[in-house]
């Protein structure tokens, strides 16, 4: 195991001497700032240098009037927790601002380019393609309901939605932006799909209520504490014969565990919350919420799909 590789450890998360120095850089604000601006430039060039016109997309939905569509799916009544507050993203209030909102799906073509060698802007559907296929795969029927937690803008909602075109889809998020941006996308492709600014540990959505909900690249943005929180809730929303599907990064992949300290820093800048992540153990504790043990597949050389179903 590599010096900058997480495990676990009497259920205390141990980082190797690597981890260790990059967290304790990043106790230095300058420095984490710094390491922050450093990961938003990369992206940027990276988006632009495979075909991504980042700068050209956000200045085109900068130039929109977003009142209407805030207002059709913001939620006064919502309540941010405090783990939601933190600066993560590369930016100061996380997810909640417009430029998070502008800049997310252009974010995604730019981190999932180097997936896959050579695959560049392709990277980002030849990854939700491969999620979708051990979906498939995995669940013997057709779900009628769908729960997309932790939505974001609606990419992942909009790409089950083509999975499962004749589903009932709900997407829920706790951004109201990343929800005015999904609705706006709604419009533009005419499709029907019912979005909720919520928290997915609190939905406020009736008890077994989907077959199927998904959390796409939600995890790692967790604390554990949340994590606990939001597998009990997709119990309780789930049918008897329901599924959750998780699809996020790999803390088993070698790409991890061999990572350069220089670019693990500027991974660790943006997300405060992978140490807790990596030490996590997401079997026992889908388990221990009530779910049967899980299948994991690794479906790309950094992601694993997690799929736990619900009998009772």
């Amino acid at each position: 195991m590599s010096s900058s590789s997480i495990s676990i450890a009497t259920g205390q998360t141990t980082l190797g001497f690597a981890s260790r120095l990059v967290n304790g850089v990043l106790t230095i604000k300058p420095l984490a700032n710094l390491a922050k601006h450093q990961a938003r430039q990369m992206m940027i060039k990276r988006a632009e240098k495979i075909g991504v016109p980042w700068t050209k997309q956000v200045q085109t939905l900068q130039a929109r009037d977003w009142e209407t569509d805030l207002a059709k799916v913001q939620n006064p009544r919502v309540s941010y927790p405090d783990y939601y507050r933190r600066s993560f993203h590369a930016y100061e209030t996380g997810n909640l601002n417009w430029q998070a909102a502008f800049e997310v799906e252009s974010a995604a073509y730019a981190v999932h380019a180097k997936i896959w060698q050579g695959a560049d802007a392709q990277g980002d559907p030849k990854l939700r393609q491969s999620y979708h296929g051990i979906l498939k795969s995995s669940i013997s029927h057709e779900p009628k309901d769908i729960l997309d937690l932790g939505c974001s803008v609606g990419m992942s909602t909009f790409a089950l939605k083509e999975v499962y075109p004749e589903a009932r889809i709900t997407g829920l998020d706790l951004s109201p932006h990343f929800l005015a941006v999904a609705h706006y996308r709604t419009q533009e492709r005419q499709a029907k799909i019912n979005w909720v600014h919520g928290a997915a540990e609190s939905t406020g959505l009736p008890d077994a209520s989907f077959d199927l909900i998904s959390t796409f690249l939600m995890c790692h943005e967790l604390p554990q504490s949340a994590t606990r929180q939001i597998f009990a809730e997709a119990r309780r929303l789930l049918r008897p014969g329901g599924y959750l599907a998780i699809m996020d990064m790999n803390p088993k992949s070698v790409i991890y565990k061999k990572m350069p300290p220089y670019i693990l820093t500027l991974l660790k800048s943006t997300e405060p919350y992978l140490d807790e992540y990596f030490a996590l153990d997401i079997e026992q504790v889908l388990v221990d919420q009530g779910f049967n043990a899980p299948t994991i597949t690794e479906n790309s050389p950094r992601h694993r799909t997690i799929i736990a179903s619900l009998w009772t």
